[in-house]
């Protein structure tokens, strides 16, 4: 089965790349070749006439639609990177140079998790990740949801979670997805559980996207924590869904990332922190069904992900019901 081309990202060759980054920010490179594993932007690896090695990440063409969320993301991306950087004990690349289409950076050393050579000892990674996550979520926010002109905040956690569930909902309804439920019912789980949701009073910087492919490594170390263009600010809880894909952590007290998080061996959620990552768990899902048509995935693609994703949706909605 060949690889979807998600529409969302640009098709450059090296030559247009290098134009680019000379075009926008003065920036000459001697090499260009593109980097896989993204769906979302292009992005490729170069080397600058100086020797510098950085990542050029490119957002969609103009026009092309997009998810509510998905406004102004390229810009974001290099707020996390200086937002992080900041905070010390996270390892993130150095913006070099951004616009609102382009994000220029350092390269880091390392490969993705999820590459056969880290599988070895990944566990000392997950400890390493869990240490590098307290860091992040010590940086604080103003206001919770999303930052920059016209994306979704609000005042208090139970505003800003009900406000980012509702925008999927509506990204699904224009794209034609049909979700399981209704979305009556969907958001209705948000105001029910508004008090747990409310238990969260400062908005921290959660990275959201820590699936394996964002996290670099190298020689059984942590390196890197790289595309953070779908930041918000929110509850660190949030942070323990990509990290654990299709599972539960709150089923997994001894898991690596909650040893480094907390410091100890095991560590049990209380009734309100395992209400809110159900939660967490359901606007995950959403997303991974609103986003198909955006990425241009139908027939059989579609159908596996739909297969995978709504019983994972149902068992959260269930138990919050």
């Amino acid at each position: 089965m060949s690889a979807v081309i998600s529409p969302t990202q640009r098709q450059l060759d090296a030559g247009a790349v290098s134009d680019l980054l000379r075009e926008r920010f003065g920036r000459v490179a001697v090499h260009c070749g593109p980097l896989s594993g993204g769906t979302f932007a292009a992005v490729w690896r170069v080397v600058l006439d100086d020797g510098t090695e950085a990542a050029v990440k490119i957002g969609p063409p103009a026009g092309v639609p997009l998810l509510r969320y998905e406004r102004g993301v390229i810009a974001a991306e290099a707020r996390y990177y200086r937002l992080a950087g900041a905070a010390g004990g996270v390892p993130v690349p150095p913006v070099l140079a951004a616009d609102d289409e382009v994000v220029l950076v350092g390269l880091l050393p390392g490969r993705p998790l999820t590459e056969p050579e880290n599988q070895q000892d990944p566990d000392s990674v997950r400890r390493e990740l869990g240490t590098a996550l307290r860091a992040l979520h010590a940086v604080k926010g103003e206001r919770f949801g999303y930052d920059g002109e016209g994306r979704t905040s609000g005042a208090t956690w139970p505003e800003a979670y009900a406000a980012m569930t509702a925008d999927l909902l509506a990204d699904a309804r224009d794209w034609g997805v049909a979700m399981p439920v209704p979305d009556a019912e969907i958001l209705a789980l948000a105001e029910r559980h508004a008090g747990a949701l409310a238990e969260v009073r400062e908005p921290s910087l959660v990275h959201f996207d820590l699936w394996d492919g964002n996290v670099l490594c190298a020689d059984g170390r942590l390196t890197g924590l790289v595309d953070g263009e779908r930041y918000f600010w929110g509850d660190p809880l949030y942070d323990f869904v990509c990290t654990a894909i299709g599972r539960r952590m709150e089923d997994e007290p001894g898991h690596p990332v909650l040893r480094g998080y907390y410091g100890t061996e095991a560590h049990d959620f209380n009734a309100g922190e395992r209400i809110r990552l159900g939660l967490y768990r359901i606007q995950f899902c959403l997303l991974l069904l609103a986003e198909m048509p955006s990425r241009a995935m139908t027939g059989e693609i579609a159908r596996e992900r739909r297969e995978w994703v709504t019983p994972q949706l149902l068992a959260d909605i269930n138990a919050l019901r």
